[in-house]
């Protein structure tokens, strides 16, 4: 049994949610027998009765003001300890430092079996949100770093994340296991979809759609994608968001102060991943000038399906992305952002050009990558039994 480990999973949307599940998924496709550990979230059961593999979900609380995300209370849950101490595994694998991880290094502990951990996202930006107190900050990386030292191996999703790493702390040995996308298409297909769902969006032929996908908090730099709108916003586009987060009336009241009302849609989660394909398809240009991602799936998602993406050059994320090739990049500087835009606007055949070179370079199967992890977590077991003994 493998057991994968997360702190968030469907209904929950986010990069590592899905992460996770691809991974339980298709380990579970290539006949791997799986179980997902994690927090319960409200309408969790669709999500428990829709998979073909197990998912054990114990108490949680919403974390306040970070909706919809929840803090997982393990050993308060009676229900969830008694099928606990009954669980084999032969390798876990943490997706999170926190709660679930520990569960994860617990299981590692009990059962002298290895334990995988990702480091997927910049943790320390998140604790500065929330925490005011510098050293209280520290203190929460450094348990961070800790747990990534118990790891029998630890994995980042691109290698320009490993300076993010190194920042915090971590000394040891890292392996570079890419993410994957489940957005792969037929492009005669794409195009069907791309008109369709611009008709259903009422967009008009001259218009260009933009497109940003992912939390809408201000750490994935929306207030600067707004503020790059507002300088060209007499120009025929509209931008269309998806996603949910602490700060969506802010951005609400951001959009009504730049005058965009008329060019900014907010469309909420999505949590059909047809229909979010289908809204990938019909964008022109991916707008994700974020510098706190790592590996965000909803770059490669959008590329999956001949959409590029306009990047920020000293962004993490933007490691995949070779300029003008199978992306754009611009320096970090909002006026730069917007004549970016601007120009692309004028030469759509540009934007497909690099489209099809991103579909090509930068989106790679989801199970092409299992069959990758398939191989390491043998690896990691061989070597854990000739280390140990067993």
């Amino acid at each position: 049994m493998i057991g994968i480990f997360n702190d968030n999973f469907p209904p929950i949307l986010d990069g590592v949610a899905l992460t996770a599940q691809n991974y339980a998924y298709w380990l579970h496709a290539k006949g791997h027998a799986v179980r997902v550990i994690t927090p319960y979230a409200p309408k969790a059961k669709e999500v428990i009765e829709a998979a073909p593999y197990p998912i054990n979900r114990y108490l949680s609380i919403p974390i306040p003001f970070r909706a919809p995300y929840r803090y997982g209370l393990p050993y308060l849950d009676p229900a969830f300890l008694r099928n606990w101490y009954k669980m084999d595994f032969e390798i876990v694998h943490a997706h999170c430092p926190f709660t679930t991880g520990d569960l994860a290094y617990s299981a590692s502990q009990r059962q002298g079996i290895p334990m995988v951990a990702t480091f997927h996202s910049k943790y320390r930006q998140d604790f500065e949100h929330n925490v005011k107190s510098k050293a209280v900050v520290d203190w929460m990386v450094r348990h961070i770093v800790r747990f990534f030292e118990k790891a029998d191996e630890v994995w980042i999703p691109q290698a320009a994340v490993e300076p993010t790493l190194r920042e915090y702390g971590y000394k040891g040995h890292v392996e570079v296991v890419e993410n994957g996308n489940d957005f792969y298409t037929p492009l005669k297909k794409i195009e069907q979809m791309r008109k369709q769902m611009r008709l259903e969006l009422g967009l008009e032929p001259e218009d260009t759609m933009l497109l940003f996908v992912g939390q809408h908090i201000w750490e994935k730099n929306i207030g600067f994608i707004l503020d790059a709108l507002a300088l060209i916003k007499e120009r025929p586009f509209h931008l269309f968001m998806v996603g949910t987060g602490y700060a969506v009336r802010e951005i609400r009241q951001t959009i009504s102060a730049l005058g965009l009302q008329d060019k900014v849609t907010l469309l909420g989660n999505i949590h059909d991943r047809e229909r979010l394909k289908r809204i990938d398809a019909a964008a022109d240009l991916f707008l994700f000038p974020s510098l706190y991602d790592n590996a965000p799936l909803v770059v490669r998602e959008a590329a999956a399906m001949h959409t590029p993406a306009l990047m920020l050059q000293e962004a993490t994320a933007a490691e995949v992305v070779t300029a003008d090739v199978n992306g754009f990049l611009t320096p970090n500087n909002v006026h730069r952002y917007a004549e970016r835009i601007a120009w692309l606007m004028e030469h759509p055949e540009m934007l497909k050009k690099v489209g099809d070179k991103a579909s090509s370079t930068i989106s790679r199967s989801w199970e092409n990558v299992i069959d990758e992890v398939i191989l390491r977590y043998r690896d990691i077991q061989e070597t854990y039994r000739l280390k140990h003994g067993k």
